[in-house]
């Protein structure tokens, strides 16, 4: 039993051969071009041995940041009593040391060529627009404070800025807002007062704080 001649067989031609892998040419992959996504690429030796001198402001910033704390507070009264042998000086004396020592420890590793790793797990929409409205709610919070805490006191004024703060970042639940709000002003008066030994402003209040 002979098979029926193949169309390649009546017409003289030979068949048509499927080309091989490696006759397909390859083409190179394009860098990218999208300014995210170099940004997002790993650093290469050389770039990684380069100081980023971006980051010596941040140095910078925090060591005069750390000289004004520790200038200010030894502009501060020594109020040494017997349930507090130290005084309100030590605290802030040694934030600002602390704050220095940072900005050179800081300083050294950008100096060697120090990078923070990328934030891989964070999902940022860099099109997504500035929310206006919440920036200003919050700049408006604590220019109430900033107002109202001389005549008014620390209790009210910082009970506006907590509420304010938390309306401002979308939360609705005005009662317990407003009892967290208070909560926390007058944990933060007595800690600094009783802590710190240093007086926020009574306002109104005064006498009955």
């Amino acid at each position: 039993m002979t098979g029926r001649p193949s169309r390649s067989d009546r017409d003289g031609s030979s068949p048509s051969r499927l080309p091989a892998l490696s006759d397909i040419p390859i083409q190179p992959v394009p860098e990218p071009s999208d300014p995210v996504r170099a940004a997002d690429a790993p650093r290469t030796p050389a770039d990684a041995s380069k100081p980023d001198r971006a980051q010596y402001v941040v140095c910078v910033f925090l060591a005069l940041v750390g000289v004004v704390v520790v200038v200010d507070a030894t502009q501060i009264g020594q109020a040494v009593s017997s349930t507090d042998p130290l005084g309100p000086r030590p605290v802030p004396i040694l934030l600002g040391t602390l704050l220095m020592a940072v900005a050179v420890v800081y300083a050294v590793d950008v100096a060697r060529g120090g990078v923070g790793d990328p934030e891989a797990g964070e999902d940022v929409d860099l099109g997504t627009p500035i929310d206006w409205r919440t920036v200003l709610l919050l700049v408006a919070a604590f220019l109430t404070n900033a107002v109202l805490i001389e005549p008014l006191g620390w209790v009210i004024s910082g009970t506006l800025l907590f509420w304010g703060t938390a309306f401002a970042l979308g939360s609705r639940d005005h009662v317990r807002n407003l009892l967290i709000a208070v909560g926390l002003s007058l944990i933060t008066f007595y800690t600094f007062a009783i802590g710190l030994g240093i007086k926020l402003p009574a306002g109104v209040l005064r006498g009955i704080l």
